[in-house]
């Protein structure tokens, strides 16, 4: 069954929601979460870092997303990196994001690849006083692996040591919690097509029938 997409706006709102809470000249960046290996070439399934999916709606690996609302260049106001694709990628890995699909996916109208990260940002960096990074801070987070975010912290610091930095879990708890009417809406929808699931499987549950063949 294919779903309708997430409306952009819900991504426009909830960047508007957290870039009002930085302080001046701040520049916020989050990193998709890594994809995990698990023997020999094998990987498991990727799951989105989800304060980066809120605030792009992109569900991809190797996403980057810079928020600069105070740059002095207007286009790098908000920045977009995707994995490049190709015709060959798309074949062995499978469908992978345009631009044009990105922009409209997020609202985002500045979409780079991101191997040009780093000349974007050696661009701008030093226009921002007060730089935002993420990491999970989460009360019961006992992960051992480290993320992508936690290694990105330590590189930006050793970069940049002499900038401010700030901790951006705390605005994305915020404005997390607070859910926009097209959330509730979401939410209302998983919710009936769980039950929905729940009362079709209700219908074959009887002694003599095995956990597998329900499944």
């Amino acid at each position: 069954m294919k779903y309708a997409p997430i409306p952009s706006e819900l991504f426009v709102t909830n960047r508007q929601r957290l870039t009002a809470m930085l302080k001046p000249k701040s520049m916020a960046l989050l990193n998709a979460n890594d994809i995990m290996p698990t023997n020999a070439d094998g990987t498991m399934g990727f799951r989105q870092n989800t304060d980066l999916f809120h605030l792009s709606g992109i569900d991809q690996e190797e996403t980057m997303l810079l928020l600069f609302p105070d740059c002095p260049i207007e286009k790098y106001r908000e920045v977009l990196f995707l994995r490049e694709t190709n015709e060959h990628i798309a074949v062995w890995e499978g469908y992978k994001y345009t631009k044009d699909h990105a922009r409209e996916v997020s609202g985002i109208q500045t979409i780079l690849w991101t191997h040009q990260f780093d000349s974007v940002l050696k661009t701008i960096v030093f226009e921002a006083e007060h730089l935002y990074l993420n990491q999970n801070e989460h009360t019961r987070n006992a992960s051992e692996v480290q993320s992508r975010d936690a290694k990105f912290v330590i590189q930006m610091k050793d970069r940049f040591p002499l900038h401010h930095f700030e901790r951006l879990a705390p605005l994305m708890h915020h404005i997390r919690a607070i859910k926009q009417p097209i959330e509730v809406s979401l939410i209302q929808e998983a919710i009936r097509i769980t039950q929905a699931g729940f009362e079709r499987v209700a219908k074959y549950v009887k002694p003599g029938v095995m956990e597998y063949e329900l499944e």
